[in-house]
């Protein structure tokens, strides 16, 4: 028997809000959690559970071809899931960099061959990806990467650093630049896939400001990789990454839209007035004014979805929407820190309820919402010269 999505008004599908078959455990959880940190999300049986009865009904990747593993739905459809996931108190368990990055990447540039054996593990959320393009050399910079891969018969042979690596260290594999010819600049990069359990690959955690590991640096030592994991082809690496930077910063926008309003928590811990409303009526503006900015985020986000579906290009470019959504995150994080008080100053202990602690790292996480994915500056530039059409400084 197939699990539906009851239809909306519209005749889209749609869940009744708090009727989404997920465990109450998972409310409120940061899902952020699971998709980069692998332990975490090994070691929690329910989102192990809520996973897989997704990925049963093949929304993994609800837009993805149903012959790589996915779901055969619409762009649109795809979009209505994870929205109605959202306003069911839900989550979508595969918001990995395999779904959000590598996949439609791979449906874009793979041959017949690489795509069935790389797309349907991540529609069915079975393997890790972790994302190997900065460098300490090679930040903003990104086309001064210096990973070196040379030609070994019927193998590359890889040796270099990569740095800021999300989930590195929990990653079953990598999508990794690295430098086929030392002459050219972009034109010397490929687009390498590889094992992160391979000879020669280490991953050290670095330990941020939030307590969390999940950025990494990874070396790899004379690392064998096989020459059928080269996409698109010997220095063709550098249009395969821009096309994936694209859906990066699209996925970054969009989880933007996904977080919860704040006034239903404003009023339970700051209190009502006569009328209902937060009872502190600066907080309750500035709130209300989040509120508003992240509405007229979505619906930017829709109207962006149905430009590129009538093949006229994005009204508001990628760049300018992650720079957008980052600044809307980290106000929400501040006001959630203010609308909590000393409750959002906790770190650890029994003191503080597990959703208290959530805040404070995420407040301290949001800090890297306008660097990580490509910084506010470059998104900026890239607005400019390629949208406006500005010249150069």
């Amino acid at each position: 028997m197939t699990w539906r999505i009851p239809a909306n008004r519209h005749g889209e599908p749609r869940w009744a809000h708090g009727s989404a078959p997920i465990s109450p455990e998972l409310a409120g959880k940061n899902p952020y959690r699971y998709t980069s940190d692998g332990a975490y999300a090994d070691a929690d049986p329910d989102f192990q559970l809520w996973l897989r009865r997704v990925v049963d009904h093949g929304w993994g990747a609800p837009s993805w071809p149903v012959e790589y593993g996915g779901g055969g739905l619409s762009a649109r459809q795809g979009a209505i899931i994870n929205e109605e996931m959202i306003n069911a108190g839900a989550f979508h368990p595969n918001r990995t960099y395999g779904e959000m990055m590598l996949g439609p990447t791979l449906l874009e540039f793979a041959d017949e061959v690489q795509k069935r054996r790389f797309i349907p593990p991540i529609a069915r959320g079975e393997v890790r990806w972790c994302q190997g393009f900065s460098e300490p050399g090679a930040g903003s910079d990104l086309a001064s990467l210096q990973t070196k891969c040379i030609d070994d018969g019927d193998h590359w042979i890889v040796n270099g650093q990569k740095i800021w690596t999300s989930g590195a260290n929990h990653a079953d594999w990598c999508f990794c630049l690295v430098r086929t010819d030392t002459t050219r600049k972009q034109g010397g990069i490929s687009f390498l896939l590889i094992d992160m359990k391979s000879a020669g690959v280490e991953a050290r955690p670095i330990t941020l400001i939030s307590g969390t590991t999940h950025f990494c640096e990874v070396f790899f030592s004379d690392v064998r990789v096989p020459k059928e994991n080269m996409i698109g082809g010997v220095n063709q690496g550098w249009s395969v990454a821009k096309r994936l930077l694209q859906f990066e910063r699209g996925s970054l926008a969009s989880g933007r839209a996904e977080e919860a309003p704040l006034g239903p928590i404003a009023r339970k811990h700051v209190g009502v007035d006569s009328q209902g409303r937060i009872a502190d009526a600066d907080l309750r503006m500035r709130v209300i004014q989040n509120d508003m900015r992240l509405r007229a985020y979505e619906q930017s986000l829709r109207r962006t979805r149905a430009e590129v579906k009538a093949g006229t290009g994005p009204g508001v470019p990628v760049s300018a929407l992650k720079n957008l959504g980052a600044g809307l995150s980290q106000e929400r994080a501040e006001l959630m820190i203010e609308i909590l008080g000393q409750r959002g100053l906790g770190w650890e202990g029994d003191a503080f309820t597990p959703e208290e602690l959530e805040a404070t790292r995420n407040w301290l996480h949001s800090k890297a919402y306008s660097i990580y994915g490509g910084s506010y500056e470059v998104q900026n530039n890239i607005t400019a010269k390629r949208v406006l059409g500005l010249p150069s400084a």
